[in-house]
């Protein structure tokens, strides 16, 4: 069975993220892919990969991907979020990071901890 990533991306790493998943986009292609609104669409225009998106994070794309992980739909998480920066939906994103704990989903919030992730999923 077919292991799912959500991918998500505040606004300042949103480049960042498409920049990883270009670098990471034959090892992802074996992937069920997510994404909240925003960050999906930027994938899909430069990126090219086929991924179900949901709504804007501060929209209610973030409590979406926290239902698909107590759903036990989603695997893993990679969320380039941003700690410097004021976030309107902050505790979206705070119930977003307990979730994935509380359902043991490894969460990387940076590139070297996705790097991680993304060789560990494809390895099992």
């Amino acid at each position: 069975m077919k292991k799912s990533i959500a991918l998500i991306a505040h606004d300042n790493f949103k480049k960042n993220l498409v920049s990883w998943v270009k670098l990471h986009s034959q090892t992802l292609s074996h992937f069920n892919l997510f994404a909240t609104g925003t960050t999906g669409k930027r994938i899909e225009d430069e990126v090219g990969l086929p991924l179900t998106k949901f709504k804007s994070g501060p929209l209610g794309g973030d409590q979406q991907i926290g239902a698909g992980i107590a759903e036990g739909k989603i695997d893993a998480v990679i969320f380039f979020w941003d700690p410097l920066a004021p976030h309107p939906h902050d505790v979206d994103v705070k119930a977003l990071l307990r979730i994935a704990v509380v359902y043991d989903i490894p969460m990387a919030c940076n590139e070297q901890t996705a790097n991680y992730i993304i060789k560990g999923l494809a390895t099992n």
